[in-house]
């Protein structure tokens, strides 16, 4: 039964001691990487899923030193890109292959599709008609083996009306191709910096909270949440059931502003 651990929005910069929106975003993440040794309780995760907005000043320094820290854990890593980071960098600097469209890589019994759903310039995300065709080929390819896919931006409106207007513009054409794939069973994003977790016609739709700052749930406008820095844990079981928590800090390593309106 592979474990993976999802690290998502780490928004760290070059500069060990940038900040967003007032929290230093290195602190958190070394912060939540803590937690994750100690919850592992003996058992390393079979790989970890960095699912984008990485660094947030696209900035090389970020992703190395990102990279150093994956490999001090010494566990296999697939990163993909937000609409914070520079696909380029990402690619160049810390996982080469961010720099493809679509790609799937094999954990265990399961495989992964990663998805780049960025748009450059753009906050909010889109697949395209290409895309979708080499989605819809790659998991042609792979029938037989339970199906996970990961992108940034959620494919379902959350509820916050700020967030879902730049969210995944075709995620319901997303979905349509997933629907003709009985062996996908889950996917998961990260972008709106807060825990989702609901089903659509028996698909498990998983969103996940950043290693800094939350965003309110249910918010129209930008607003902050006072909920913590966390993670995911999803272990993926040989029958394709998913079983999956949200783990958070207990709180914040420094305190954060929450008047803040925006970045």
């Amino acid at each position: 039964m592979p474990r993976v651990l999802q690290i998502t929005d780490t928004h760290l910069y070059a500069d060990p001691d940038g900040c967003l929106l007032g929290l230093p975003t290195r602190r958190s993440f070394e912060a939540v990487l803590a937690l994750a040794r100690v919850l592992a309780d003996g058992r390393e995760p079979d790989a970890v899923l960095l699912s984008g907005d990485l660094v947030h000043d696209e900035r090389p320094e970020g992703y190395l030193y990102l990279r150093g820290r994956m490999q001090d854990l010494g566990i296999p890593f697939h990163a993909i890109p937000g609409n914070h980071d520079r696909v380029g960098l990402l690619a160049g600097h810390l996982d080469p292959g961010a720099g493809q469209r679509v790609r799937g890589v094999l954990v265990g019994g399961w495989h992964l599709v990663l998805l780049d759903s960025t748009l450059p310039g753009e906050d909010g995300g889109r697949l395209g008609p290409d895309g979708l065709m080499a989605l819809d080929l790659t998991l042609g390819a792979c029938p037989g083996l339970p199906t996970l896919v990961c992108l940034h931006h959620q494919p379902v409106p959350v509820g916050s009306p700020w967030l879902d207007g730049i969210g995944l513009a075709d995620g319901e054409a997303l979905l349509a191709v997933l629907a003709r794939h009985a062996q996908v069973r889950g996917v998961v994003w990260g972008h709106v910096h807060q825990e989702f977790d609901g089903v659509r016609s028996g698909l498990r739709l998983l969103g996940t909270p950043s290693t800094c700052v939350q965003f309110l749930p249910d918010s129209a406008d930008f607003a902050l949440d006072t909920r913590t820095p966390g993670l995911r844990w999803l272990d993926l079981l040989p029958d394709g059931d998913i079983e999956t928590q949200v783990v958070r800090l207990a709180a914040y390593p420094d305190p954060i502003d929450l008047r803040q309106t925006g970045y």
